[in-house]
């Protein structure tokens, strides 16, 4: 576990000790701030019968940042150690192959992770803001629950697409190589959810589509009705794909 420590503090480092993880920051916090004004601009021009937090998620802005956030948080992270030359003096060192793909898997989660903070921020930011208008009775734009569960399945896909982003670096020395496999496969993946919706629910087929639809999970728990179905899938789907970036991570090692 110590060497997982060190492994995976050195990987957090190249995150905040540069330029580029602070690049990643402002522009998920301006993306997110532009979601959140184009939800309250829709709620100004007309009546909304869903909480603020649920339209801020459903917009095509969140799901066009949303989806880019991986290639940028996971290209990194193999293939530019494979451009420099330090993958290979990584590999050779005392260092177990699954400790080096959790080190890294483990310090772009915890980057993720810090990602969503300031959007949890700008929401009490705007109860502060209309504090006056619940002392009117107004009800509130947003509740806990519809928060949390948003947070919650976004941080589920996280860990799948994250580990997406791992094995498409892990394939190759090329950064932006590796960040267009990444968006190619997690845009493919997020409109086979449209499946259903383009040609209805009649073929075989349907329930699959329905069940892998990363819109429909978002969904339903921005509503605050959690399931456990998507936890499912997406955890299963990280520890496989995360097993296959292991895989290609020893191939390497021992080819060496």
């Amino acid at each position: 576990m110590r060497l997982f420590r060190i492994l995976t503090f050195k990987e957090l480092k190249g995150y905040f000790l540069s330029p580029f993880g602070w690049v990643i920051l402002a522009f998920v916090v301006v993306m997110q701030g532009m979601s959140l004004s184009t939800a309250m601009k829709g709620f100004r021009d007309t009546p909304v019968k869903d909480s603020l937090v649920y339209v801020t998620f459903h917009t095509p802005l969140f799901w066009f940042y949303f989806l880019f956030i991986f290639p940028l948080i996971t290209m990194r992270l193999f293939a530019e150690e494979e451009r420099s030359g330090t993958l290979e003096s990584l590999l050779t060192a005392p260092v177990r192959s699954w400790q080096v793909v959790a080190s890294k898997y483990t310090a772009a989660m915890v980057f993720y992770t810090l990602l969503w903070v300031p959007a949890v921020v700008q929401f009490k930011m705007f109860d502060w803001v209309t504090v006056f208008e619940w002392a009117k009775g107004m009800p509130p734009a947003w509740t806990a629950g519809g928060l949390l569960g948003s947070l919650a399945i976004i941080w589920l896909m996280g860990a799948a697409f994250t580990a997406v982003g791992c094995l498409c670096s892990a394939l190759t020395s090329s950064q932006i190589t590796a960040g267009i496999f990444t968006i190619g496969i997690l845009v493919i993946f997020h409109f086979l959810g449209y499946v259903t919706t383009i040609w209805g629910n009649s073929f075989a087929g349907a329930a699959f589509f329905d069940y892998i639809s990363s819109r429909q999970h978002l969904h339903y728990f921005a509503s605050g009705l959690f399931d456990s179905r998507p936890a499912v899938l997406y955890l299963t789907l990280a520890i496989f794909v995360l097993f296959l970036t292991y895989q290609v991570v020893d191939f390497r090692r021992w080819r060496r």
